[in-house]
Order: C-alpha cells, then sequence, then structure tokens
C-alpha cells in the first residue's frame, strides 16, 4: 500500500458511489450481471477541512444517511474513494479499517436505541477505550470517563457513571451518545439527525453542546439533517442532496442567502417562518420524488423544476405523467373526452427520450396527434414542452422525440456551486 499523501484537508471524498441490488437472480448474482439497483449515493465528492461543520440536508430518500454511513466505513462503498488525512479507506478488509474507527465515529438519530440498556455509563464509555488500548488500567480507564462524562455536561459525574440509560432523559442520553463518540478523540464525527427525536426545549442545547465541543477539542463534523434551520445554526457549509447527489454545495450565507438550484430554493421557501406577516407562499415542487431505483434521465430534479427546459433531460415517463396530472386536474368530463384517443400508459413507462404513446383501440392516430397539439396550445407553460423536439403520427400511434439530455455536473456559479443546466457554460 501506498504511504499518505501529505494535504491541508481532513476528508477527501471523490466519487463515492454507494449501490444496492435490488430483484437480483441468481444467474446475476452470480455473475455480477443484470438486475436493478438503488444508487443511494451515486457519484458525490467533497473535501471537508479540520475543524469545519459540513451539513448534509436533504429529504428522506436523498442519500445523506447512507453517505454518511459510507464515510465511516459502516456501510461498504460500491466505488469511489475516501481518503482520511490522504490515506484511502475505500477497499480497506475490516481488520485494516477497525484501527481508524477511532478517529471515525458516529452519533445516531435514536439515543434511546444507541446505548445498551445493560451497561452503565461508565462501563459503555470505558469499552471504546478498551479495545482500541487508548488507556492502561482501571484507574486511568475510570479518569477518562469522568473526564469525558464532565466535558458534555452530565455531572455529577460519580452518580452519571453508575447509572443506566433507562434512568436517563432523552437529552442525557444523547450527551452520553455524544461522550461515547469522542471519548477516542476522532477526528471526524458523523451526527445523523442528532435532535431530530429530542423534545424542542432540549434540540437547541444539545446543538451548543456539539459546538463548544467542536471548539475545546478540534471536532469535525457532518452534520445529517432534513432540518435546514438548524443545518444554518450549526453549520459553516451545507451540501444539499437529491437522490444520491449533491445538487449544491456552497457556505452557510451562500446557501441561505442566495440559493442557485431550484431545489435549494424550494427547501428555503419550505423554512416555516413564525411571524404570519412575514409568511411567504410555499410554492413547493410539484409531484414526488421519482423512484431512486429508476431515476429521472438527465438532470434528475427536472420531473418537478418550474424551471426546466429542452435539455434537462425530458422522456416518455414525463409524457404520461403530463397526461394523468391534466385528467386529475381537468375532471371527469375531460378525462371521458380525452382518454379514448390514448392507448396504454404503461408503454411510456420504459425511460427513452423517444416515445411512443400508442392510439385508443380503434382510434385514427392522427387524432391522438391532434390531442397532443391542442394540448400544447392549451398548456403553454409546462416546462416538457419545451423538450418536445418532433411529434409525427405512425400506424398505430404518435411518435414523440425528446431533446437529448445532459446530467448536469456541479457548475460554478456566483456563489455555491449547482449542479443546474442554468449555470451551463456556454
Amino acid at each position: 500500500m501506498s504511504a499518505p499523501v501529505a494535504t491541508k484537508n481532513l476528508i477527501e471524498v471523490r466519487d463515492l458511489q454507494v449501490h444496492f441490488a435490488l430483484n437480483t437472480s441468481f444467474k446475476s448474482r452470480l455473475t455480477g450481471r443484470g438486475g436493478q439497483s438503488v444508487k443511494a449515493v451515486d457519484g458525490v465528492s467533497f473535501d471537508l477541512q479540520e475543524g469545519e461543520v459540513l451539513g448534509l440536508v436533504g429529504e428522506s430518500g436523498s442519500g445523506k444517511t447512507t453517505l454518511g454511513r459510507a464515510l465511516l466505513g459502516l456501510v461498504r462503498p460500491t466505488g469511489g474513494s475516501v481518503k482520511l488525512r490522504g490515506e484511502e479507506l475505500v477497499g480497506l478488509r475490516e481488520r485494516e479499517l477497525r484501527p481508524k474507527r477511532r478517529h471515525l465515529q458516529m452519533v445516531f438519530q435514536d439515543p434511546h436505541a444507541s446505548l445498551n440498556p445493560g451497561m452503565t455509563l461508565e462501563k459503555a464509555l470505558a469499552h471504546p477505550l478498551t479495545i482500541h488500548g487508548l488507556t492502561s488500567g482501571a484507574g486511568e480507564t475510570q479518569a477518562k470517563v469522568r473526564e469525558t462524562l464532565e466535558l458534555v455536561g452530565l455531572s455529577p459525574t460519580e452518580r452519571f457513571a453508575e447509572s443506566f440509560p433507562s434512568g436517563l432523559s432523552g437529552g442525557q442520553k444523547q450527551r452520553a451518545a455524544i461522550a461515547r463518540a469522542i471519548i477516542t478523540g476522532p477526528d471526524l464525527v458523523v451526527a445523523d439527525e442528532p435532535v431530530s427525536m429530542l423534545d424542542m426545549s432540549v434540540r437547541a442545547k444539545i446543538l451548543d453542546l456539539m459546538i463548544d465541543l467542536k471548539h475545546r477539542i478540534g471536532l469535525t463534523y457532518v452534520y445529517v439533517t432534513h432540518d435546514l434551520a438548524s443545518a444554518k445554526f450549526f453549520c459553516d457549509r451545507v451540501a444539499i442532496m437529491y437522490l444520491g447527489r449533491i445538487v449544491e454545495i456552497g457556505s452557510v450565507d451562500e446557501i441561505f442567502n442566495d440559493p442557485k438550484h431550484p431545489y435549494t430554493q424550494a427547501l428555503i421557501r419550505a423554512i416555516p417562518e413564525p411571524d404570519p406577516d412575514k409568511a411567504l407562499p410555499r410554492d413547493l415542487p410539484r409531484g414526488e420524488i421519482p423512484d431512486a431505483a429508476r431515476p429521472p434521465l438527465g438532470c434528475s430534479f427536472h420531473p418537478r423544476c418550474p424551471n426546466a427546459f429542452d435539455i434537462c433531460g425530458w422522456e416518455s415517463r414525463d409524457l404520461r405523467t403530463m397526461l394523468e396530472q391534466r385528467w386529475v386536474e381537468g375532471g371527469e368530463e375531460m378525462y371521458a373526452t380525452e382518454q379514448p384517443l390514448v392507448g396504454d400508459l404503461e408503454k411510456l413507462d420504459d425511460s427513452e427520450h423517444d416515445a411512443f404513446l400508442p392510439a385508443g383501440s380503434g382510434k385514427d392516430p392522427g387524432q391522438l396527434l391532434a390531442l397532443l397539439e391542442k394540448i400544447r396550445g392549451e398548456e403553454p407553460d409546462e416546462p416538457m414542452w419545451t423538450g418536445v423536439k418532433d411529434m409525427n403520427a405512425e400506424a398505430h400511434g404518435v411518435r414523440v422525440t425528446f431533446e437529448p439530455g445532459i446530467d448536469p455536473p456541479l457548475y460554478d456559479t456566483d456563489g455555491a456551486r449547482a449542479a443546474c443546466l442554468l449555470y451551463k457554460p456556454d
């Protein structure tokens, strides 16, 4: 193994991928081919400097928790690179990775489940010290445990050291979990929704504690959350995730004062405003998060994006979604008039830039083409139409050809970097 290369970054992540296989047959498992997979993390790259707090923010299913676990080796990456102080972690065997774990710790979301109910806090905190051989003798171990309990605000330490988790409040349990994470002197702590299961009155105190520990013992954090408000309070930089990718990354000021990606803009508009006089229209993205096993072509956010245009990756499934949404909103009369002209919409479920929409049974494809032209005329603001290159009637239906889509990387803007074609250089 080559020697680590000196670097100013604590963590360097390059093209990290974590894919989970679905519906695999015995043959596909033997050959390593075929079968669907969920790209939980799909080509993520970033650097993290010492003492920095990076927030991973996104809706459920965005891949933020899987990314956090992959940084620590708790989930095995499918590909890519994670380097700690220049030393590669991806691909290490478990016995090679185990000594690194004292430098890479995690605070889990549920403080009730993260502590062993059969261990006192003293025994729970002493356990990692023993595993990594960080103390010699019971006296030194006990002193380190008491010192760490004091550090996280669990005092008098003598009482809490002998306590079991069942005798603690939720906030005290999370303080104990933080103590267990920091007792080995880690370089990086991944905090996965560390305050989401706590009472509102306790959340700010736990975040204040984590900030205090950052300064006192030099911690670096990756903070996983769906809560942009807490990320603004706690983080130095924020990475917005959507369907396994970072779609925008920048400083807290850049993200909150001048968000670039339409998804980031929608998330910020959704932050609750306690003052009703200052409340803004929510204007949330249309539709639902797509199936992660079959992500959209091109830009993964384009089916929900109000600013999408011709090269964003329009496809056959978007045509089906447009028709179904039109009939839902148009009511029974519109549905009764238009649906008979259209054949089986399931034919559009394959992701293709070239879509064939069959005509209804016994219907003239020319009538179906006329219907699509009528809909385009009535709904000129529907973004999908910007991507339609051509529509032609054929023997049994209408062929709709879309502009080829582009899968955007993170582009440089005048602020944060955003994976949006609005910022694609000419």
